[in-house]
């Protein structure tokens, strides 16, 4: 396989972008090499600059669910572009879309949306503050919930594959009101409640993305959810991954709990740029300019994002493929597992709804620290190997893959081959 194209374009990138790149994990640090550059894409597969065709198990981070440039979706872009591309100005989409979001999540009667997850999540925060008058927030080590200041402190994702603790840049003053606690451990939580009586919300990844897949234990996230109630503390759940990613709605509904505060991002924006916000009434009228919490944004429901984001919705909603989905991935799991056992790797996967994570590791992972413990070495043979037969990965151990409705038995025959072969050269690399 030749990547002398994506070479010369690292190289070029060097000189005007930040390493290259726009966002850290596209970098390959953790996995070593140049960074592969993309030139087009279509239903389960990319194509490289040099011609290199993949299965996409990135699929942009989330969003494209139903692969990439679904006709009917790209068809309701077009139709949009016609008419414009930004009015700084109401539409009627974004009304359309309001719904569709609001119907999805019991507890959510208003929606305001945003251009980005980490925009989603800083809004969120600022509401939760403005509706309790308390200043301080718990989050969990390992969760990601975007780059605003308060949130880069044990922070997941670019951080972890990064090995960096927090981020150079951030005052000490903005993280004083964040206090962390340990995914899937109560009492943590509940020694930060004892002694902290000004606590706004709690933060939370439902289900983990960004550390990998981890799922909360019931007794956890039902503990969470009757502890947050007692002390009148907001429960924001962080659906930027998750959200329509196990069901058309959230994880939240799944596990069987109902969120104060709902982040979402990803799926919404079809592969556009959108986040949003949303909670009941009487949280919700706390937002400019309905109350005193103000938050604004020029592109914010922009008319080509929001025909994104309601056609594919739409879609989903008709194909309703989790049934697929928890298939694909269980089969995944056994192929992964399989050939762990064949070639004498330790493997422990996790998975949920169209979300999934092998770790390189013996002991089942269940937060940030057991997390941290996996051989990322092997991790990085192992990506390359799957790249050389022709599947693309999250070029990070600690990232989700994703699954498209858009993936056929030939596909799986293909993975299958692939993990055969990767998991072969990790038995003999390391």
């Amino acid at each position: 396989m030749n990547f002398k194209q994506s070479e010369k374009l690292y190289q070029k990138g060097l000189e005007n972008l930040v390493g290259a790149v726009n966002s850290p994990v596209r970098a390959f640090a953790s996995v070593g090499g140049n960074p592969l550059f993309i030139n087009k894409a279509k239903g389960a597969y990319i194509k490289d600059v040099d011609g290199n065709r993949y299965l996409d198990m990135v699929l942009s981070y989330g969003p494209m669910v139903l692969g990439h440039r679904h006709k009917k979706v790209e068809k309701n872009i077009s139709k949009a572009l016609k008419k414009g591309y930004s009015f700084g100005a109401s539409t009627h989409a974004e009304i359309k879309l309001a719904k569709i979001v609001c119907d999805a999540f019991p507890g959510m009667d208003k929606v305001r949306f945003v251009n980005s997850g980490t925009e989603a999540v800083l809004s969120a925060i600022r509401l939760a503050r403005a509706h309790t008058g308390k200043d301080k927030i718990i989050k969990f080590s390992g969760c990601y919930h975007g780059h605003m200041d308060a949130m880069l402190v044990a922070a997941g994702s670019g951080l972890a594959t990064l090995s960096l603790p927090g981020s150079q840049g951030v005052p000490a003053q903005a993280v004083e009101n964040t206090l962390i606690a340990e995914y899937n451990d109560l009492a943590s939580v509940e020694n930060h409640i004892e002694q902290h009586p000004d606590i706004a919300a709690v933060i939370l990844e439902p289900v983990t993305g960004n550390m990998g897949v981890i799922e909360p234990s019931q007794a956890f996230i039902q503990g969470l959810r009757k502890l947050t109630k007692e002390k009148d503390i907001l429960l924001i759940c962080d659906e930027v991954m998750t959200g329509f990613r196990s069901k058309f709605g959230g994880a939240q509904e799944m596990l069987g709990i109902e969120a104060d505060i709902t982040c979402l991002g990803k799926v919404i924006g079809g592969g556009f740029p959108v986040g949003a916000y949303g909670a009941r009434n009487e949280i919700m009228e706390n937002v400019a300019p309905l109350g005193g919490m103000y938050q604004a944004g020029t592109l914010s429901g922009n008319p080509i994002a929001m025909a994104a984001g309601m056609s594919t919705l739409l879609e989903l909603k008709k194909q309703n493929p989790y049934k697929k989905f928890d298939k694909i991935a269980e089969k995944i799991e056994t192929i992964l597992l399989d050939a762990g056992n064949k070639h004498g790797v330790d493997l422990t996967v996790n998975r949920f709804g169209s979300m999934i994570s092998p770790f390189f590791a013996k002991e089942n992972i269940t937060n940030f620290t057991d997390a941290q413990k996996c051989d990322t070495k092997k991790f990085a043979t192992f990506f390359w190997k799957m790249i050389e037969n022709g599947v693309f990965l999250p070029p990070s151990q600690f990232e989700s893959w994703f699954l498209c409705s858009a993936l056929t038995h030939s596909d799986m025959r293909k993975f299958e081959s692939a993990v055969d072969v990767s998991l072969a050269a990790v038995a003999e690399h390391h």
